[in-house]
């Protein structure tokens, strides 16, 4: 071989490799996270090169070809080229072994990369409409989360004081809710003029809304409900004093009887908006009947769900014997040795549970707020009930619509 070829094939190989060197470290993770995604599915490359068989030329070049050598049958050996575009032309069909082929591989990525143009194209569009938006409705935007923001607070401080038990302090519980209180006060002194009152007791707005002042009225008074809501929970923690297993009960009874009365309360009081939203004559009147039926049968069915969970949660409080267990004797407490398995102290309150393991009142009714199976045994113990929420919380999830 001469010099000029070699010193040519040596600086072609250095720039093919060069090039390699930096597709292998952008293309792994893009194959990777392509091939995990179900975008395309990557093929094994076999070269062989005795007669009979294909032989692939996979080079990543402008240019590839696929070579066949035959002559199994024929006298003459014959070569025959055939470009991947022609296979790329193919309609993305597969080879023999049912993997995909390379002008479809070439497709996808063709077109994953059409889609994050595009992305990139619109995002700064949509971030200048977002900024129009808010800047159109400052206010509420702010309003909105500063509301949630204490909502949030406020629902941690009510769990962490429901925790405390016999710990809680009288004069702090006080103080939480003349400050849940002023604050529903406050809110609504600040949007006076936003026609919060009617919807709040459960009357449609003066006039019709425009849909952001309708979801704006909606997510206010939805909060402001809760956080009254928390308020009256301080002051069931301030009469419960849970000295005893049994006031720990009734108290987190108490606590999910409100709860689930606020949810029934809470299902409803968008409804008189929204009723006033559909019910726009602008767009016809079979058309607002239509979509104001609608809305209403969807209200009803999910109206009718919360009254069954309000009517299991009263079953519940009127219930006076545990239905996980059933009082223990002085005799059963001694022969268990008198120690609870889940406080370590002596038992107070003892109760047995259908398994026969004997635990206190108040521990046993706190883990059944969580579980359902036996702490010792692991037997199922609790049937399936409503959800507790003995532990002071409050569902934060927005009620819209």
């Amino acid at each position: 071989m001469e010099p000029t070829t070699l010193n040519n094939l040596s600086s072609t190989s250095g720039r093919i490799g060069f090039r390699f060197r930096l597709r292998e470290i952008i293309r792994p993770p893009l194959l990777l996270f392509l091939e995990h995604a179900g975008v395309f599915h990557t093929q094994s490359q076999a070269v062989s090169g005795s007669d009979g068989e294909m032989q692939l030329e996979n080079v990543v070049t402008d240019e590839v070809s696929i070579r066949i050598m035959s002559g199994v049958d024929d006298d003459d050996d014959e070569e025959e080229e055939v470009p991947v575009n022609a296979v790329a032309d193919g309609g993305g069909e597969r080879m023999d072994d049912g993997q995909m082929p390379s002008g479809s591989l070439n497709s996808n990525r063709y077109d994953i990369q059409n889609v994050a143009q595009w992305i990139e194209q619109i995002l700064p569009f949509s971030m200048l409409l977002l900024v129009v938006l808010i800047r159109q409705h400052l206010q509420g935007f702010f309003g909105t989360i500063w509301i949630s923001a204490v909502l949030f607070k406020s629902n941690d401080i009510l769990q962490k004081q429901t925790a405390l038990k016999g710990e809680r302090k009288f004069l702090v519980l006080i103080s939480i809710s003349v400050i849940f209180m002023l604050h529903v006060v406050f809110v609504y002194w600040w949007y006076q003029n936003d026609d919060l009152m009617y919807p709040l007791i459960l009357l449609p707005p003066k006039s019709v809304p425009p849909f952001w002042h309708a979801l704006f009225i909606i997510l206010v008074n939805d909060s402001m409900a809760r956080q009254a809501a928390m308020a009256f929970k301080c002051l069931l923690l301030m009469y419960y004093n849970n000295i005893g297993g049994h006031n720990y009960r009734k108290q987190g009874q108490m606590l999910t009887l409100v709860e689930y009365t606020l949810l029934l309360y809470r299902t409803v009081l968008p409804a008189p908006v929204w009723y006033q939203f559909f019910l726009n004559k602008e767009y016809g009147s079979m058309f607002s009947s239509i979509t104001t039926g609608l809305y209403l049968t969807f209200k009803f069915t999910s109206v009718i769900q919360k009254v069954r969970l309000l009517f299991a949660a009263l079953r519940a409080l009127s219930r006076k014997e545990l239905h996980y267990g059933s009082s223990a004797s002085t005799e059963q407490a001694t022969a268990a040795g008198d120690l609870c398995a889940i406080c370590q102290e002596k038992l107070r309150s003892p109760i047995m549970l259908r398994c026969k393991h004997i635990f206190c009142e108040e521990c046993a009714s706190e883990w059944f707020d969580r579980e359902r199976t036996c702490p010792l045994c692991r037997a199922l113990v609790k049937p399936a009930d409503i959800k507790s929420y003995s532990d002071g919380s409050t569902s934060l999830f927005f009620q819209f619509f």
